[in-house]
């Protein structure tokens, strides 16, 4: 067996991006940009008002009250043309642009108007209530980088940025193989020894949560010509998951199937629990995951290698998100291998995380890990826990 950090770091080095396209801001949402986004204007393009009122020569308010003409108006999208001159003002709204000769903005509360004679009642500085050109963002500034997962809030600045196309990493295809005679689909009547297999539907949502495409290649059966047949159809994928049938027995045939189909072997078993069972290797090109045949540990084994690796084909961060939290109860030691345990987070009313393991680990308790909030990391030989201890964390997002 490996440990943990060995395998992640064997897959993650076999992985490589996958290509790009180019796509409107319009189907941007969850899309993961290949280039860093650099700025084609500014924003503001001009000085404008940051309030409504007046705007004004500071230089002509040394003394106040003072009394200035009005000689027209600037508003978003009609803007005052002329020039501020000596003793002169112009009615502005917030958002238009300031005009020529103008410096300072007075908050129309701080003014008194008789027709076309305005009495400004307070000085002001240069620049007060004035957003310069460029004060946001000027053209040429790097804004967005490469490997952002595109949403309402960055596809809104792109726009600012007068950016209509965006490069961006084509979605990653996940080849996903369930296997075993035991295994019906979801709706189908299982026999006595059949069970229904929830990895393949899992795991597909997990991919597309992930912004790849699943592809199901649906459930083999205990044969290489059923193997042979389903490995086959994996042929232009980015990626290829497998669950069950890579552990040793007499009807686990799934590694020998894909290695005389060109696999060549990774690594397999992995110092973890849930999850020793794992496989990895790469099918001429093609990196293949072998999953656990268990639900549970064929989940948190994608969470923990099937997420990052997602990320890498990407071009994304392959970091885990991990977090610090105190413990909610006490735990045993743990043995040779990683440990993650599904729990629960919760925030105190002192503002604390705590992390809350399930009392009940069980590999085949699949409502417990759809419960889970966050999976707690227990080292390889971790002594004795108390509640209270800090412990790192892996949080679950509800989409996984």
């Amino acid at each position: 067996m490996i440990s943990v950090e060995v395998a992640r770091e064997t897959l993650l080095t076999g992985i490589k991006p996958v290509g790009t396209e180019v796509i409107s801001l319009s189907q941007a949402t969850g899309r993961i940009l290949a280039e860093d986004l650099t700025a084609r204007v500014s924003h503001p393009p001009v000085a404008v008002s940051a309030m409504d009122g007046y705007a004004v020569r500071a230089e002509d308010l040394a003394q106040v009250p003072h009394t200035l003409q009005m000689i027209g108006q600037s508003a978003a999208g009609a803007a005052f043309t002329g020039t501020v001159g000596p003793g002169q003002c112009i009615r502005i709204f917030t958002g238009a642009p300031v005009p020529k000769g103008a410096d300072a903005v007075i908050m129309q509360e701080n003014t008194r108007r008789d027709a076309e004679r305005i009495e400004i009642l307070t000085s002001a500085p240069a620049g007060r209530h004035v957003r310069p050109a460029g004060l946001d963002f000027a053209a040429g500034d790097m804004l967005i980088p490469a490997g952002t997962v595109m949403g309402g809030r960055t596809v809104g600045l792109a726009a600012a940025m007068n950016i209509p196309n965006l490069l961006v990493r084509r979605k990653p295809r996940i080849a996903i193989l369930s296997t075993g005679d035991e295994i019906v689909l979801p709706g189908d009547q299982p026999g006595p020894s059949q069970i229904v297999g929830s990895n393949g539907p899992g795991l597909a949502a997990m991919v597309t949560a992930l912004g790849a495409e699943a592809i199901h290649l649906g459930i083999a059966k205990d044969t290489r010509d059923s193997l042979d047949t389903m490995i086959k159809a994996a042929a232009g994928a980015d990626m290829l998951v497998t669950t069950g049938g890579a552990s040793v027995g007499d009807y686990d045939l799934v590694q020998d199937a894909l290695k005389s189909a060109g696999m060549n072997l990774g690594f397999y078993q992995v110092a973890m629990r849930p999850g020793k069972p794992l496989m990895f290797g790469d099918m001429k090109g093609i990196p293949v995951l072998g999953l656990p045949g268990n639900p549970v540990s064929s989940m948190v084994c994608a969470i923990i290698f099937l997420e990052p690796a997602i990320r890498a084909l990407t071009g994304r961060s392959t970091v885990t998100q991990a977090i610090n939290a105190l413990l909610g109860r006490d735990l045993p030691p743990n043995d040779a291998r990683m440990e993650f345990m599904r729990g629960t987070l919760e925030r105190t009313d002192d503002g604390l995380v705590v992390a809350l393991p399930f009392e009940q680990q069980d590999s085949a308790v699949i409502s417990g890990l759809a419960r889970a909030t966050c999976l707690v990391v227990r080292p390889p030989h971790a002594p004795t826990a108390q509640m209270g201890d800090m412990v790192q964390v892996i949080p679950l997002p509800a989409v996984l």
